[in-house]
């Protein structure tokens, strides 16, 4: 019950599964790995993960944790430790790839459980089973309500999950790949590990590489970069000489968007890629279809007004609503149907929040990261890397967001 990245398909593997296949086997610079195929998810859970909830937040706790503690079969234990052997021993990513992940329909970004620098038969065992639960994560549930799919057939609900080499990312991104011949690629890109960037915890560097060849940059104040140490993941500070340099330079833009052009080519259409570069080498770490564009940069000088609060467009859309601040979990039950919610970062434990509030305001974040995606999904205006956002707007007071324009408007200002 292990299938070989190079084989994998989407039908047994899912889509984000199928689609590094696909690149494999194009000869695109993917790193070797294997996948957990739907198959297993159903012999170890049965119908367990399929069945349709209530939403009682007990009872989803209890199928989670009932999920977990499925053991995996002695042959699939066995498959996994000589297909980690096969691979070296090495630490590895164990990454979801469900049945309704990655599709051009809806991407489910970042709704589903990674897990990065895994070592050994019994972690990456505990990983899957931790992926195959998080179908019933209350984020991933409110992702596939927000997103009109709540009626769709319960056989849908199964998972995959990829077991890869875990690469030590000097540099890591996300491009978008144009839409048309006249438009630009979009890249972002920051120092380490990818969750920094996705996970909107980091403003990125971005990069435009035009249809001409020309690129335009806007560099960022990257203060902080997630590492692995052994097995941890840790983050620290990044130096200050290097927090405004350049993270790649203009050959590397132009061989990420020539990268791009393949991949988009092997697909038919845009895409939305992960990548990261290790020891000097770009490799692609996921690739699905681009669901929802970002705006475009604003053209010529914008008339903002001079009270305004001045980020990066995030999501296309206008809207007034009462600012709520909300700093963690601990002030989700604070956030009312029509606020605009506005926060450090978004990362995709807050999704259920993108259900009720009626736009977004980050301190940090970029246009590519997962939250960035989602908002766009669910037709929620928002702007991204406004910095001290949550000190400089005032809880409970009206404010006006722009979207496209990226600007923030208190109406007392």
């Amino acid at each position: 019950m292990i299938v070989s990245l190079m084989e994998a398909a989407a039908d047994t593997c899912g889509g984000k599964a199928g689609a590094l296949g696909v690149l494999l086997r194009a000869g695109l610079p993917v790193p070797d790995g294997f996948v957990v195929p739907f198959a297993a998810y159903l012999a170890a859970v049965g119908d367990l993960g399929r069945r349709r909830f209530a939403g009682e937040p007990a009872d989803l706790d209890a199928a989670r944790q009932a999920i977990q503690a499925r053991p995996l079969h002695a042959t699939v234990i066995d498959a996994l430790g000589r297909a980690l052997d096969e691979l070296g021993d090495p630490p590895v990513a164990v990454r979801s790839s469900a049945a309704d992940e990655d599709t051009g329909q809806a991407s489910a970004a970042g709704q589903y459980e990674s897990f990065l620098a895994v070592r050994g038969v019994g972690e990456v065992a505990d990983a899957v089973r931790a992926c195959w639960a998080s179908l019933l994560s209350p984020r991933a549930i409110g992702y596939r309500d927000a997103s009109g799919r709540d009626g769709r057939p319960s056989g849908d609900l199964v998972m995959a999950v990829i077991v890869q080499r875990h690469l030590d990312a000097e540099v890591s991104g996300v491009t978008f790949t144009p839409a048309g011949p006249n438009d630009a690629t979009e890249i972002e890109a920051s120092w380490g590990l990818g969750p920094s960037i996705v996970g909107g915890t980091v403003t990125p560097d971005a990069y435009r590489v035009a249809a001409d060849g020309s690129i335009t940059r806007t560099l960022a104040d990257k203060r902080t970069r997630l590492d692995r140490r052994g097995t941890q993941l840790v983050v620290r500070d990044v130096p200050t000489n290097a927090r405004h340099q350049p993270t790649i330079d203009d050959a590397t833009a132009t061989h990420l968007a020539e990268l791009g052009k393949e991949i988009a080519a092997v697909f038919g259409g845009p895409q939305d890629i992960e990548w990261a570069i290790a020891d000097g080498r770009a490799w692609v770490l996921q690739a699905r279809p681009v669901t929802a564009a970002p705006p475009p940069p604003p053209s010529g000088t914008l008339d903002t007004p001079p009270a305004a609060l001045t980020g990066t467009p995030g999501s296309h859309g206008t809207v007034t609503g009462t600012a709520r601040i909300v700093r963690g979990p601990g002030d989700f039950a604070r956030v009312h149907p029509g606020d605009i919610l506005v926060c450090p970062f978004t990362d995709p434990a807050w999704t259920p929040l993108l259900r009720i509030a009626a736009g977004v305001v980050t301190e940090t974040g970029g246009v590519l990261s997962h939250a960035a995606i989602v908002a766009r999904e669910h037709a929620i205006p928002a702007v991204l890397g406004i910095p001290n956002a949550t000190s400089r707007l005032r809880d409970d007071t009206v404010i006006t967001i722009d979207g496209t324009a990226g600007t923030v408007i208190a109406t007392n200002a």
